[in-house]
């Protein structure tokens, strides 16, 4: 299993950022080269999180703990 973890900033304050594991069932089949290359699924994630920025992102081999969505 590939685990995804993404960087979160907020738009009102940039400098505020957190590190957040994307759970959602269009992850379940990613590739480690599809995540390297910036899963498409992460731009529909985003929609879901409107008034922060994708800072960054990294792919993890095996689950990983940390706050989902």
């Amino acid at each position: 299993m590939i685990a995804v973890i993404a960087l979160l900033c907020s738009l009102s304050s940039p400098t505020n950022c957190h590190e957040q594991t994307v759970t959602t069932s269009d992850f379940a089949s990613v590739s480690v080269q599809s995540c390297l290359m910036g899963a498409p699924q992460l731009a529909d994630w985003m929609k879901e999180h409107p008034a922060e920025r994708l800072a960054a992102w990294r792919c993890v081999i095996g689950k990983q703990g940390g706050r989902g969505a």
